[in-house]
């Protein structure tokens, strides 16, 4: 079972928050104080990553079967969810599978396919070798731009999580294809990119946008991978934007 946190006023809009490959749910530190003025606020790790445990091979499929499964603990049939890298493929995933569940989707700095599944073996076979710690400082650099100076706690984030909970998520990245999934997404959607994001530049998010039928693009300067950490205040700000809107028939 998911390791979850929630915070936020009792009675409030429940949002769920989805954090990247290679992180844990402290991931969303910089964007709570804001978020609970307004929502209650439900955090999670992904199987394999924090104190969720890792359950072997899995796909996105899977993955996203885990969120539905916390989903029906917690007694919420229905959320706003907002995800960033893997944690938006699992929000595409849902949106367009499960999408009673889903009222209002933001997708950050993810892709809908992301390179080969030969680049994902690679990956997984490195970790599965030396550790999350043998890549924790390549992968990080990626993360953020090279001027920003707070990287440190990211990499031991990285390097703490668990190799083959890490190595099984890098496999259900590189069996992902979401591209025939996104026209199926009604949940009004906003997309956020960073500009220097190497790891899944605009371009991804201009594809995502292109297949979701009314969904809104918007690139932030000055942010690489992990823009709501490089960003906080102009993440902070589209998310509540966004889901602070009344939800209307899909478009």
């Amino acid at each position: 079972m998911l390791h979850y946190e929630i915070a936020g006023p009792a009675k409030a809009r429940p949002i769920m928050l989805s954090s990247s490959l290679g992180t844990t749910l402290e991931m969303w530190d910089p964007q709570m104080d804001a978020l609970t003025e307004h929502f209650r606020v439900i955090r999670f790790d992904h199987r394999g990553h924090g104190r969720s445990p890792a359950n072997g091979e899995c796909s996105i499929a899977d993955l996203g079967g885990d969120v539905l499964e916390l989903l029906d603990r917690l007694e919420l049939p229905v959320v706003s969810f907002a995800g960033l890298s893997l944690g938006g493929m699992l929000g595409m995933w849902l949106a367009a599978h499960a999408p009673e569940r889903i009222d209002r989707l933001a997708l950050l700095c993810t892709s809908a396919k992301l390179s080969t599944p030969e680049f994902w073996s690679e990956r997984a076979n490195a970790v599965r070798e030396g550790g999350t710690a043998s890549i924790a400082e390549a992968i990080t650099a990626r993360w953020f731009t090279p001027g920003y100076g707070g990287r440190e706690p990211y990499i031991a984030m990285l390097a703490g999580i668990s190799a083959e909970g890490y190595a099984a998520c890098c496999e259900a990245i590189g069996g992902m294809d979401l591209r025939s999934d996104l026209p199926l997404i009604k949940a009004p959607t906003l997309v956020l990119a960073g500009a220097d994001d190497p790891a899944t530049p605009p371009e991804h998010a201009e594809r995502i946008v292109s297949g979701i039928p009314g969904s809104v693009l918007a690139v932030l300067p000055g942010a690489a991978h992990l823009a709501n950490v490089e960003q906080p205040e102009a993440v902070s700000r589209h998310l509540i934007e966004h889901f602070r809107q009344e939800t209307t028939t899909a478009v």
